[in-house]
């Protein structure tokens, strides 16, 4: 595509798409990291009839619901020419992602939980398999594993900062103010990735 290089780190060079895949995922993780630690102690807590039981069961619904979906998105994505597919793909399933963290601020009964992870398995299906596709046709050639490390070290040193943010501030302005935080941010997230757009290939 002839992708004009931005500089991302002093000395590094990274085009423009893996940036803002980049940014987004920074902050749509690290939003999450605020919660996931302290996820069962939420359930427990505030989750009429919560327990750490609800807490793996919810996991599984969760991974049950992206699992049996995230293959035949992947499949649908292969067979369309071009990337636009993909972009309203991963664009779609981040909007659900964040919405989930809203959801979980009126979250009463053990129900309430099983359907949101049905809606939160739901979006990540559709984000994930779309947003790997994208960062894997515009990763620069002979750079792919620095560029993928460079991924994973930036979003878990986000979420490792927020992991230890995110009990204090439960405590300090309680988990629905938290949840309403990590929501916005998620949103941000998810906005960092209209940057991409214009540079997404419209042809296969």
């Amino acid at each position: 595509m002839g992708l004009k290089n931005n500089t991302l780190l002093k000395g590094i060079r990274i085009n423009r798409v893996i940036q803002f895949l980049t940014y987004s995922d920074i902050l749509l993780l690290s939003g999450w990291g605020l919660v996931s630690p302290i996820f069962a102690i939420f359930l427990t807590n505030k989750i009429k009839g919560g327990s750490a039981a609800l807490a793996g069961l919810a996991t599984t619904v969760y991974l049950v619901t992206k699992s049996f979906l995230q293959m035949p998105i992947a499949r649908y994505i292969d067979s369309r020419k071009g990337e636009k597919d993909d972009f309203w793909l991963m664009g779609g399933g981040s909007v659900i992602i964040s919405m989930t963290a809203f959801l979980y601020m009126f979250a009463k009964l053990p129900i309430h939980v099983y359907l949101i992870q049905i809606f939160y398995g739901i979006g990540s299906a559709m984000s994930y398999p779309a947003w790997m596709a994208i960062f894997t046709r515009h990763a620069d050639k002979n750079q792919e594993g620095f560029q993928w490390s460079l991924y994973y070290t930036m979003t878990d040193l986000g979420s490792a900062l927020s992991a230890g943010l995110g009990g204090f501030l439960a405590t300090q302005i309680g988990y629905q103010n938290l949840f309403f935080i990590v929501g916005i941010i998620s949103l941000a997230g998810t906005l960092f990735l209209s940057g991409v757009v214009q540079r997404l290939k419209t042809k296969g």
